[in-house]
């Protein structure tokens, strides 16, 4: 909640406002964002801190008949993974919304900055499609799960070998109102340091 005596620009009121609000809608039914919306959502994901210039971001989208086949990819990738288990139940996965984004990083290994950094970037540039996606009024829930480390769902999707598959946004319409969500206060996370037995110089 934004305190009443803060002062700020209607703008920043509102920008705030979206923010505080956003929460991880489910289920998700059409209709998704039109094309024009869509490369809107996808321009904030650039916009995401990318150390190094590397542009680590790669994004597939799965919408139409392509989430049947989607689905199909997620039975086989079950199926292997254990022969006795339900694999169906993988294939609802793959309709459970009417747009998915498979949302990757695209490794460069050996390079000065950290894979580690070109992973953080590409989920920086994920959280950026969800917030994108909140002011415009649709739905985003980011799943990870067994698919997003499954080697074969991820070169069923075209992703390189070194690409890191960081989870699938499944996007849409909430088809429920959004609950109310009590979040704890910022504080409950945040502690000042205090410095013990450090000697600041004097100039």
């Amino acid at each position: 909640m934004i305190p009443s005596d803060l002062t700020l620009s209607a703008t920043q009121r509102n920008a705030l406002d979206f923010l505080l609000s956003r929460q991880s809608a489910w289920p998700l039914v059409a209709p998704a964002p039109s094309k024009a919306e869509l490369e809107l959502v996808l321009a904030t994901a650039l916009c995401a801190p990318d150390h190094g210039q590397l542009q680590p971001w790669r994004f597939v989208l799965i919408q139409d008949d392509a989430r049947q086949a989607l689905g199909e990819v997620f039975v086989q990738a079950a199926r292997a993974r254990d022969a006795g288990s339900d694999a169906e139940r993988a294939r609802a996965k793959a309709m459970a919304a009417p747009l998915l984004i498979a949302m990757a990083a695209q490794v460069r290994k050996g390079h000065k900055v950290p894979e580690s950094e070109q992973v953080l970037s590409a989920a920086a540039a994920a959280m950026n499609l969800l917030n994108a996606l909140h002011i415009l009024g649709y739905g985003g829930f980011w799943a990870t799960g067994l698919n997003s480390h499954d080697e074969n769902v991820k070169q069923a999707l075209g992703f390189r070998q070194t690409d890191t598959l960081i989870g699938f946004l499944y996007v849409g319409t909430p088809k429920e109102s959004a609950r109310f969500v009590s979040r704890r206060r910022p504080a409950a996370f945040v502690r000042d340091w205090r410095p013990e037995g450090v000697v600041v110089s004097q100039a």
